[in-house]
């Protein structure tokens, strides 16, 4: 718990910009609010519980993104917190911030196009090259460097690059 004098909205707001913070393990450039994996920060009686959501219900980065929150959590003060993990709605790419997605391709990673989400899965997808910015790309195999993630590969550029897969 805090001792600083803080009402719920006050200590709310702190602990929402702390767990904001966390990075993500397998993409360090982003956040979980850039992810749109932080969902909500509560208040009750002065403890705070962080509710997330993984980008998928197999995500091997969610123990570690607990633990993150946690230790930032009590770094900053907040005593007793809990994070618990929320699977309905289930994640969606169009949760994603436009600050993540500028920072997926300044790191070479393409990101998911804003409003695709779930749509992505029953139709052709157009994936622009994050070097290059063609859209003349093809899938090389839908395994990429984790599992979010597909190997992708530009066909002006003949450069390899990850994609951030939609769900």
């Amino acid at each position: 718990m805090v001792t600083a004098v803080f009402n719920d909205a006050e200590l709310r707001q702190r602990a929402w910009d702390v767990a904001a913070g966390v990075v993500d393990p397998e993409i360090p450039v982003l956040t979980i609010a850039d992810l749109g994996v932080l969902r909500d920060v509560t208040v009750e009686d002065g403890c705070v519980a962080v509710a997330i959501t993984p980008t998928y219900s197999g995500c091997p980065a969610m123990n570690m993104i607990t633990l993150e929150i946690e230790l930032a959590l009590e770094r900053e003060g907040f005593r007793n917190s809990r994070v618990r993990t929320v699977l309905s709605p289930a994640w969606t790419t169009d949760w994603m911030s436009e600050d993540g997605r500028r920072k997926l391709r300044e790191c070479g990673i393409a990101p998911p196009q804003a409003g695709s989400g779930r749509r992505a899965l029953f139709g052709v997808q157009q994936v622009t090259c994050p070097r290059c910015g063609s859209k003349d790309t093809a899938v090389l195999s839908e395994f990429g460097s984790t599992s979010c993630k597909a190997l992708w590969r530009c066909k002006s550029c003949r450069e390899p690059f990850d994609y951030f897969k939609c769900h």
